[in-house]
């Protein structure tokens, strides 16, 4: 990869929103796109709580306003505003989290490069050989 992008995961993701929204009414994409974010604004909010409390002398170049309050608060708006939604847009969510769990695992399962250094590691290490640490991004 020339410019170190996910090229292919953004091709495909192009085509496949494009198919999208060429075929479902704009009422069904805007109740997908709105669901879809607040739920993953919920979980970014959740991350913050939890991270702040089990890394808390980790450096950030951030902080929150308010301490907990600000993701606490986070959760319970766009909470409100999901829950202001129709049913059938949880229905969607949670199909669409199915299939997005099931290709995820299917995915990892076979390309996990954690998983080829830890059976690398059990399998040299139970030999003393040295064990070459898993690759990781290098910072920008």
């Amino acid at each position: 990869p020339r410019f170190r992008t996910p090229w292919k995961a953004t091709i495909l993701t192009g085509i496949f929103v494009a198919v999208g929204a060429g075929l479902l009414p704009l009422r069904v994409l805007s109740d997908l796109t709105n669901i879809g974010t607040l739920f993953a604004f919920v979980v970014v909010c959740f991350a913050v709580l939890i991270m702040r409390r089990t890394h808390p002398d980790t450096v950030r170049p951030f902080r929150a306003p308010l301490g907990a309050f600000t993701p606490v608060a986070g959760i319970l708006t766009c909470l409100m505003l999901m829950f202001s939604l129709h049913a059938e847009n949880w229905w969607r969510l949670l199909g669409w989290l199915a299939v997005g769990l099931v290709v995820y695992f299917s995915y990892s399962r076979h390309h996990s490069v954690m998983a080829k250094y830890l059976l690398d590691m059990e399998a040299h290490g139970a030999l003393g050989l040295p064990v070459k640490p898993p690759p990781h991004d290098e910072p920008r």
